[in-house]
């Protein structure tokens, strides 16, 4: 392997016309360079140069090795260049993956945080459905990703060089038709009082919900309509219209487009876990959006929206 100092060596001597011109561009004294071009030639293993009285010309191995070591000094400069703009932030490209809940409440003043910081890096966003997201992190086409988890639900570990951040852990809660009889009341609805109702079911096609529906209908409640969308805002209007009742993430029942009645249940044991997966090691920018994310999330914190729940309407 050439060394990119002696090729700059060889570059400046074609360049300049002799050793001791290009000794003086380059900060060294002649008898320096003579001696570095002595190893490149040794690595090359042919002559390289011919001396003469007016100074140096390159042989046709020099020649050779000259349109190659251009286009390695290029290349190499070209790298600390965008290295350093990487390192300040002044450019490169940050690719963040989402679900939906998240890339609508959460993510986009982090984003716009960052935008405001750091205006020359290029943003871009894609959505997922968890698990995806972190399998999506693992093949590096994001940088980073949200992805959530139910809890009791089935164990979802990280690829291999993923890692899981916790971010945010939210109630799931009793979502009904407007002027339900369960939405009435501002204590926690036990769960034993769901025994016969009709559930608005995301399972079995969302594997994060199987356990969760479980618990539902372990309660006694019992599927009416199978939602096999993992959108839920549909789950929300179907319950909106009066076809079941339903059990979602506290922040999807908070932004829900169709009016709702809000409850929480009895034990507060389901739950979402919220996380942001990143490999080790990442980008300056990457690093920079997740403290941006620990803060948004704060500010989501389950406490902070303990004033805002129950609702109707």
């Amino acid at each position: 392997m050439y060394d990119p100092t002696r090729l700059a060596a060889l570059v400046a001597v074609a360049e300049a016309g002799s050793i001791t011109r290009a000794a003086a561009r380059l900060g060294y004294t002649a008898p320096a360079l003579s001696q570095q071009l002595a190893k490149l030639e040794r690595e090359a293993g042919a002559a390289l140069l011919v001396r003469h009285h007016r100074g140096a010309r390159l042989t046709a191995a020099g020649e050779l090795l000259l349109v190659r070591a251009r286009r390695v000094l290029d290349e190499l400069d070209q790298a600390r260049h965008e290295l350093s703009r990487l390192a300040g932030l002044s450019g490169g490209r940050l690719r963040v993956g989402t679900f939906m809940t998240a890339g609508t409440h959460l993510l986009p003043p982090a984003l716009s945080a960052f935008r405001r910081a750091h205006p020359d890096v290029e943003l871009s966003v894609t959505e997922y459905i968890p698990p995806q997201a972190s399998t999506a992190v693992a093949r590096g086409e994001v940088d980073l990703a949200l992805t959530h988890e139910y809890v009791p639900g089935e164990a979802m570990p990280a690829p291999e060089g993923v890692r899981l951040e916790p971010l945010l852990t939210e109630e799931l809660v009793l979502v009904t038709a407007p002027g339900h009889a369960l939405s009435a009341g501002s204590g926690r609805l036990p769960l034993a009082e769901l025994a016969g109702q009709p559930l608005v079911s995301m399972a079995p096609a969302n594997p994060n919900r199987r356990e969760v529906e479980a618990t539902l209908a372990a309660a006694g409640a019992s599927v009416a309509v199978r939602c096999e969308s993992p959108s839920y805002a549909v789950v929300c209007a179907l319950v909106s219209a009066g076809l079941g009742v339903a059990v979602v993430p506290e922040m999807v029942a908070e932004g829900s487009m169709t009016p709702l009645g809000v409850r929480r249940v009895d034990p507060p044991e389901l739950h979402r876990r919220i996380s942001v997966a990143y490999r080790p090691g990442g980008t300056p920018a990457a690093d920079t959006l997740r403290a941006l994310l620990r803060g948004a999330f704060l500010r989501h914190s389950p406490g902070a929206s303990d004033t805002r729940l129950p609702r109707s309407g």
